[in-house]
Formats: structure tokens, C-alpha cells, sequence
């Protein structure tokens, strides 16, 4: 029963994400909202992690089989999508070394503002 109340938790804060994103005009994914919903509520202590704790990971552990029906989903659109592999793969790696370094300077420039602290 305990699973159940739990998964009844993150199923509401992630339909208040989705009614956040019927509301507000951004291109920001509901599941953003949902996230940052999730981070606000455990940051605050509005919501204990004990509260979500075991349904959280158990759906950590199952996060690959989710996958599953997107990566069936592009072998069933493979013919068209062959024709944009080589941009998608190009844009993918420009993207994920910006995310990489944009990263790596946060983070340092936070380590050295703690440092100074």
C-alpha cells in the first residue's frame, strides 16, 4: 500500500507539471515543471523523501525498460529518419560538449566561490 501512496505522489506533482504547462506559454517540458515541482517541495521539506523514497527507486531501477517503446518507435521510422542521421549526430555532439564544458565552468566557478568562503 505504501508503493501505491507513493506512486499516487509523484503522479500528482507530475500532473501539476502538466497543468503548468497547459498554463504557462513556455517551451519548457511539463515534466520540467514536474522536476522542479519535485526539487521545491524536497528542497522546502514540504515533501520528505521518505514519502517518495522507494517508488523513486524503483522507477530509477526500471528506467531503462521505458526506453523500450521510444527505441522500437525509431527502428519502425528508420526509412525516413536515415536521411537525418548524420545532422541529428553532428547536432547531438555539438550539444553534449557545450552541456560538458558550460557544465565544467559552473561547477568551477562555484568550487571556487565556496573556496573563498
Amino acid at each position: 500500500m505504501n508503493y501505491i501512496l507513493e506512486l499516487l505522489i509523484i503522479l500528482s506533482i507530475s500532473f501539476v507539471g502538466e497543468l503548468l504547462h497547459s498554463v504557462i506559454p513556455l517551451p519548457v517540458p511539463a515534466s520540467i515543471y514536474g522536476l522542479v515541482i519535485m526539487l521545491v517541495g524536497l528542497m522546502t521539506g514540504v515533501l520528505k523523501l521518505e514519502k517518495i523514497e522507494k517508488t523513486a527507486r524503483f522507477l530509477i531501477d526500471i528506467m531503462a525498460i521505458m526506453f523500450i517503446p521510444a527505441a522500437v518507435g525509431l527502428m519502425e521510422q528508420w526509412s525516413s529518419l536515415s536521411s537525418f542521421l548524420i545532422p541529428a549526430a553532428v547536432i547531438t555532439i555539438v550539444v553534449t560538449v557545450i552541456v560538458l564544458v558550460v557544465t565544467g565552468r559552473v561547477t568551477q566557478w562555484v568550487i571556487r566561490k565556496e573556496n573563498k568562503k
